[in-house]
């Protein structure tokens, strides 16, 4: 599978929720972590991300859009306190 990246990810929350949307999409794709257990999650603190997705350029729009929504989605629903 010849992959690219096509976005970053806020936390492990949206990752777990755009993997399982693709997942249950068939869209095919790959979730990479900056987490290095070597350096005790340094990479991650750094860059600000939980990591990113990679898949096929063809699928660069459908996975967009889904993290799209999801981020709306977490903005306009609040946590309770």
């Amino acid at each position: 599978m010849n992959t690219m990246k096509i976005a970053e990810l806020n936390n492990a929350i949206e990752a777990g929720l755009v993997d399982s949307i693709l997942l249950d999409r068939s869209i095919p794709h790959i979730m990479r972590s900056y987490h290095d257990s070597a350096y005790d999650g340094l990479f991650q603190t750094m860059k600000g991300r939980w990591g990113c997705v990679l898949a096929p350029k063809e699928h660069a729009d459908a996975i967009t859009g889904i993290i799209e929504e999801i981020r709306l989605q977490a903005e306009a629903q609040p946590l309770s306190e």
